[in-house]
């Protein structure tokens, strides 16, 4: 089911680039050039489902010094300046999409330092992910604000080792980023970044060790892949009716 769906998403994307990309070959330079932010407006709200943060921006303050999003629109990123903020951390990664392209064009146009970090939504977080959000965490100018695309999932696990390393927050504390609160489903597969949580707590609880020691030490993210079962009616859901990434 989720795979059919993702499969019909790719197909309507390459059918709307198609269609516009016909459209802009036959219409006049200036008409185009004059269209064109309309255009990538449309492309954002539409291909990418930003219409939805209009509305629910999902942005929520998780410290002094640090703020959590969803996906900005061009027009939002003014709004985080006045915030006070200094750095967009976006962990989506890098991409050729439209909305990539017009986020890092107006961090440079705001003076705002912009950061790529890619994370997974639906994968045990790797030891090498983990490590350098410490090692980012630890090196960029603050105050920052961390996005996904919906800031529930890959946001909420930034958070929480945000906290823990800059806050001294507990794991036990910082892991309630990920939480319904924040549109986070945890019975998806987007609840394995529950699961890594949760394993450290176990662990601990029986053997105390500092948090990034287990994952260094312990962790093991194989196992929690093999391991780990969402419920199908959750996928259908985040993946066929939220459209989460």
């Amino acid at each position: 089911m989720v795979g059919r769906y993702k499969r019909t998403k790719r197909t309507v994307k390459r059918s709307l680039l198609t269609a516009r990309n016909g459209i802009a070959a036959v219409v006049p330079g200036p008409l185009r050039r004059r269209l064109a932010p309309a255009v990538r407006l449309g492309d954002m709200l539409l291909l990418d489902h930003l219409f939805v943060r209009v509305l629910f921006p999902n942005r929520h303050r998780i410290s002094h010094e640090a703020w959590r999003a969803a996906q900005p629109l061009p027009y939002q990123i003014k709004t985080i300046k006045d915030l006070g903020v200094r750095t967009v951390v976006n962990l989506r990664g890098p991409s050729a999409t439209t909305t990539y392209r017009a986020e890092r064009a107006e961090c440079e146009r705001l003076g705002l330092t912009y950061v790529d970090y890619r994370l997974r939504s639906r994968a045990a977080p790797s030891r090498e992910e983990l490590l350098g959000l410490r090692e980012l965490f630890s090196t960029i100018s603050y105050p920052v604000i961390l996005h996904c695309k919906s800031g529930a999932d890959r946001a909420g696990l930034a958070s929480a080792i945000l906290q823990h390393v800059k806050g001294g927050v507990p794991i036990e504390t910082a892991r309630h980023q990920l939480s319904l609160r924040y549109g986070h489903i945890r019975q998806a597969d987007t609840g394995i970044l529950d699961d890594f949580f949760e394993r450290y707590l176990r662990y601990s609880a029986e053997r105390p060790m500092p948090f990034f020691e287990w994952v260094e030490t312990v962790y093991d993210p194989d196992e929690l892949k093999r391991t780990y079962t969402a419920k199908g009616w959750a996928n259908r859901l985040v993946d066929g009716f939220l459209r989460r990434e």
